[in-house]
């Protein structure tokens, strides 16, 4: 699946990006997910950052998740790979960044270790997390792991 806002023109740069939802279900079985709060924009998203020259998708999207929060140990949900699309402007040039993200599930819930980038980090239903994020794409991608979680996929 890919969710796309704006029009792509040809004289824009493009950035390729990857990523985790990134969710934890207790003894419960109650799903909170993590989102983390960006220092420079100080919007709610995902943990995610560019794909590296010889670098695979999952790789980055691995250590970027990492990088960002201290998490190592992510179960990647093999059947959930959504790609979002938007367009911004970086040094008053139209840039297209397309990020692929993956579900992962983490066995333990703890307080992310939170990079340079970040101020904030918290585990939300994902409801609260659906009225915290900033972008709509975001929220998209949200619903649909929520979707697939909650109509075929249990947690081990």
């Amino acid at each position: 699946m890919t969710i796309t806002n704006l029009i792509s023109t040809s004289e824009e740069s493009r950035e390729h990006s990857a990523g985790f939802v990134i969710y934890h279900e207790g003894k419960d079985r109650k799903r909170k997910y993590l989102l983390l709060r960006h220092r420079a924009g100080r919007h709610w998203g995902f943990p995610k950052g560019r794909v590296e020259r010889g670098e695979d998708e999952t790789a980055a999207a691995l250590r970027e998740t990492g990088e960002e929060t201290g998490i190592k140990r992510i179960e990647r949900i093999p059947e959930f790979r959504v790609v979002s699309c938007y367009h911004f402007l970086r040094n008053n040039k139209p840039t297209r960044k397309d990020v692929v993200y993956f579900l992962g599930h983490v066995e333990k819930k703890h307080n992310p270790y939170l990079s340079a980038e970040h101020t904030e980090g918290r585990w939300l239903s994902c409801a609260n997390a659906l009225q915290l994020l900033t972008y709509s794409d975001a929220r998209a991608v949200l619903r649909k792991a929520e979707e697939l979680i909650a109509s075929n996929y249990h947690s081990p």
